[in-house]
């Protein structure tokens, strides 16, 4: 099995890179491979549009998407755990997650989809953000929705975690790490 994890904030050490630590502490656990992307940190260019990939599937952007898209092929389960920037996902990721319009294609226009391993392809979104009402999450949500069904992940899970603002707040969560723990133990089959 391989678990390919989607680090989606550009703050080092705030509440999303503390909640993925749980999620990785429970991979580890059981010894399952797994790969971690953060977009902030690599270099993906912004889609363009430009129908390159319609007739084929495939990027003709050459760049870091070239990993992501082979680790998405190879992958089994997927997190993608990030903050909410005003009612949507970071800038960073949303790039990434553009940049499988390529995939897209592949599936939809070419009838091309990833196909299960032996291991059915299944995901987790772990949100966080400041604001009070979920309707920020729901939004950001939907984004994640897209892109999981976009590679071809048919089912997942959402964590939501609102009113979490000031980095480290998620440690006054009264059940946020069990919640991700128990989440990512479910996903892995663990």
């Amino acid at each position: 099995m391989r678990v390919v994890i989607f680090q989606s904030s550009p703050r080092a050490g705030g509440n999303t890179d503390l909640l993925l630590d749980v999620a990785v502490g429970a991979i580890k656990e059981v010894g399952v491979q797994m790969t971690i992307f953060k977009p902030h940190m690599m270099d993906i260019a912004p889609c363009s549009n430009c129908g390159g990939c319609d007739d084929t599937g495939v990027c003709v952007v050459n760049d870091d998407m070239a990993e992501v898209y082979r680790a998405i092929y190879e992958g089994d389960k997927f997190i993608l755990a990030s903050p909410v920037f005003f009612f949507g996902l970071p800038a960073q990721v949303k790039c990434l997650i553009d940049r499988t319009q390529a995939l897209w294609c592949e599936k939809y226009l070419l009838n091309r989809p990833i196909a299960d391993t032996e291991h059915v392809r299944e995901g987790l979104v772990i949100l966080v953000g400041g604001m009070k009402k979920e309707v920020g999450f729901k939004s950001a949500g939907a984004t994640a929705t897209a892109f999981f069904r976009t590679i071809s992940v048919g089912k997942h899970q959402d964590l939501f975690f609102t009113g979490i603002d000031k980095k480290g707040a998620i440690k006054a969560h009264p059940t946020a790490y069990n919640d991700v723990h128990a989440a990512t133990v479910k996903l892995i089959g663990g």
